[in-house]
């Protein structure tokens, strides 16, 4: 089930961002996590329309928007391949339309699931805080 994020589900996305991130970003320094970390809870949740995913009661996944942005899609691992990602991202499309992400050039797990969904590099360009090359995608339905 997906539904809109409520203030009680901070733990659990905030856990389910540590976990997924774990594996898409092992590049990055544990600094960086710790402080994207609380920027998840402090900022990042405040700032987006935030949606989660949840399996018997569970939140396992979420996904935040800001306008046309998916400023962060993030699964439990536990989970990937069983369609909750795409589930995520039909229901952004449903919402906005034409979708924008950037993604780490190293993060291979998260790149080959935007460019499976239809999503297409646009730009190449340095993440200024961790100095990582990172690719604009973009999504248009059809």
């Amino acid at each position: 089930m997906i539904r809109k994020f409520k203030k009680e589900d901070t733990d659990a996305v905030v856990a389910t961002w540590r976990s997924a991130s774990a594996l898409a970003h092992p590049f990055l320094s544990q600094a960086f996590i710790d402080r994207e970390a609380e920027n998840v809870r402090n900022v990042y949740l405040t700032l987006a329309e935030t949606w989660v995913t949840e399996v018997d009661g569970e939140v396992v996944g979420f996904i935040a928007l800001i306008e046309d942005v998916v400023g962060g899609l993030f699964l439990d691992p536990a989970y990937h391949g069983q369609g909750y990602g795409k589930a995520m991202l039909d229901k952004a499309v449903a919402e906005r339309g034409a979708l924008q992400v950037e993604v780490f050039k190293e993060n291979t797990t998260g790149r080959s699931f935007y460019t499976a969904y239809g999503f297409r590099g646009t730009e190449e360009f340095t993440h200024e805080l961790t100095e990582q090359p990172t690719l604009r995608m973009t999504f248009t339905p059809q």
